[in-house]
């Protein structure tokens, strides 16, 4: 354990407790009058709550550091094959929360399968590239990206856009980073794109679309303030939140957006109630801890002396970027909202563990890194 305290990057466990602890405190404030006002239950349920996913993380985090992402990958078998199953199974059994069925209903607490998909997809595609090298060829190289688009399907119908999107680009990205030879990869992603034109040419034709009808809506996202009672109401309150709070903001637990203009707004919207209470300097700030979060990951893949601890690294960089981008983007209507949370900041139990996990893999990458050197060293 003493080895592994000492490769864990410093710089990227200091700013991940930082983000962490800024996020528990903005659920609480953010949470607070929705908990009592619309859901009958404690000011400090969404918060207490927050704060026990963050403890069965820190929990997880401490047993999966012992173990090398060797070990991950034999693991991921089965995990994806368990998701698979999950997932299929939920279209059958589940039922619907917030018009999608992407959740299993365990009482006190709800877990979505599709978070897990996405880390579980990044290890178990580390492992089988790294296994796989100099691959040549069509029937090795493609055979995850048939399972993953299996993968993609089953979330897409739920229906999700918004994890479905980001799941395809984090096995895109891996793909093109894998030691895969570069014909392959030019010819997939030409082969890929005339099956998407093809696709959207016979739609067209026909005149029918794969997007329900109030994901359709979410595309009509410019001047959401002259659409403030219909498709722009979500949008144009995370203009007057981020108003509200100018450079400094009006105070911690000031908002007035969360009053039930924002809906749950702890969940996707909780960056316009930080801006709004803590102000606009503060939301920058955030913003660049990010950016140095995704330096750090990036920087620790490209010092491994592994595909697998490359792959990693650059998997879970891709996985929170996303998130960070889509997220923001949405709030600031650049892009449709698709219901993607924001990286340490909002609440939830399957992503908050999720995003631990994959933290944890990449600290793990570290260790080795770390341990690899020392043993050069010696030798």
């Amino acid at each position: 354990m003493k080895k592994i305290i000492k490769y864990v990057d410093k710089p990227l466990l200091i700013v991940s407790v930082l983000l962490f602890i800024i996020g528990l405190i903005m659920v609480f404030s953010a949470s607070n009058v929705t908990a009592y006002m619309s859901h009958e239950v404690s000011p400090y349920n969404y918060f207490i709550k927050q704060g026990l996913f963050l403890l069965a993380g820190l929990i997880m985090s401490l047993i999966m550091i012992k173990f090398t992402t060797k070990a991950y990958g034999v693991f991921s078998w089965g995990l994806l094959l368990i998701i698979i199953v999950s997932l299929f199974m939920l279209l059958v059994i589940g039922q619907a929360k917030n018009r999608a069925i992407s959740w299993y209903d365990l009482g006190p607490i709800s877990i979505q399968p599709s978070e897990f998909a996405k880390v579980i997809t990044i290890v178990w595609l580390a492992r089988y590239y790294e296994k796989n090298k100099k691959m040549t060829s069509y029937t090795k190289s493609l055979f995850p990206i048939g399972v993953c688009l299996l993968i993609t399907f089953l979330i897409f119908v739920q229906p999700d856009l918004g994890t479905s999107i980001i799941y395809t680009a984090i096995v895109g990205v891996m793909f093109l980073a894998a030691p895969i030879i570069k014909e392959i990869k030019t010819k997939t992603i030409f082969a890929l794109l005339g099956l998407i034109v093809f696709a959207g040419i016979v739609l067209i034709g026909s005149g029918k679309t794969v997007l329900l009808e109030r994901q359709l809506e979410r595309f009509d996202f410019t001047n959401p303030c002259d659409k403030l009672l219909t498709t722009g109401n979500q949008v144009c309150n995370c203009y007057i939140a981020i108003n509200n709070g100018g450079l400094t903001g009006v105070g911690l637990g000031n908002s007035t957006q969360k009053y039930l203009y924002l809906p749950e707004p702890y969940t996707d919207f909780i960056f316009a109630i930080i801006v709004e209470e803590l102000g606009i300097i503060f939301g920058v700030g955030i913003i660049i801890m990010y950016i140095f979060l995704l330096y750090r990951i990036l920087k620790i893949g490209r010092d491994s002396p592994t595909n697998r601890g490359a792959l990693l690294c650059y998997g879970v960089a891709v996985y929170i970027f996303l998130h960070i981008a889509i997220n923001l983007l949405g709030i600031f209507g650049l892009m449709p909202m698709t219901g993607v949370p924001l990286p340490f900041m909002s609440y939830g139990g399957s992503f908050t563990i999720c995003l631990i996990a994959a933290l944890t893999i990449v600290q793990r990458v570290s260790v080795e890194n770390g341990l690899c050197k020392e043993k050069g060293s010696k030798e």
